[in-house]
């Protein structure tokens, strides 16, 4: 028995932004933003994904020009982390991850909240949240606290790249980050929807200028 079906992997890649583009609105989406959505789209396989997209206009440049100037990726997750393509950061970026430092489990005690919550205000204290970029893409009450960090400290991150998933808090904490009166710079997916696969994809696509060109 023999299938018919694609099996180069140039092919299949090709094919399958070219279904993204047939089946995904991308036509509201400014032209350094729509790389990172069609990035969202393709790791979730999911076209819808498009219309729960929330940003402001200016995430994808203000989060290349922080790159440039050598902010910190700051991370909830070790696959966020990991995810991240090195090749594709300027040199000396680093990408930080705290949920296996020494110091998490006494302040996430302490606080009476997640590690990836406190880990949060270990960004803060190593002077890493203000103008770093955030990438959250497991932990909604990561998502919280980095806004609750910000308005306590006065701390404001380059860029928020905030798609934690779940059904307990998720959508929450993407609407707290929306209707947030800091006017942070911001990419998330409404609802409970997200994931650390789209979160890495969104940073991917906007730590490379090249990405607009390789997916039309």
């Amino acid at each position: 028995m023999q299938y018919d079906y694609l099996k180069l992997g140039s092919d299949i890649y090709r094919r399958s932004f070219e279904i993204i583009r047939e089946e995904a609105n991308l036509e509201r989406f400014p032209a350094d933003v729509e790389p990172a959505v069609v990035r969202m789209v393709h790791a979730a396989a999911d076209p819808a994904i498009a219309d729960m997209v929330a940003f402001t206009p200016d995430v994808a440049s203000r989060t290349l020009a922080a790159l440039e100037r050598g902010a910190t990726i700051l991370c909830d997750s070790s696959m966020v982390a990991t995810g991240i393509i090195r090749s594709r950061l300027p040199e000396g970026v680093q990408v930080v991850c705290h949920i296996k430092d020494p110091r998490l489990a006494e302040l996430a005690e302490e606080q009476g909240t997640t590690k990836t919550a406190a880990a949060v205000d270990l960004w803060e204290r190593d002077g890493l949240l203000d103008g770093g970029i955030v990438v959250i893409g497991n932990a909604p009450t990561a998502l919280f606290r980095t806004l609750e960090v910000c308005h306590a400290t006065g701390a404001r991150p380059a860029a928020i790249v905030g798609i934690p998933v779940g059904f307990v808090g998720a959508a929450e904490s993407k609407q707290a980050l929306v209707d947030d009166t800091l006017g942070l710079d911001y990419l998330t997916v409404l609802g409970r929807r997200g994931g650390s696969a789209m979160a890495v994809a969104a940073v991917n696509a906007m730590a490379s200028a090249s990405e607009t060109t390789n997916d039309r």
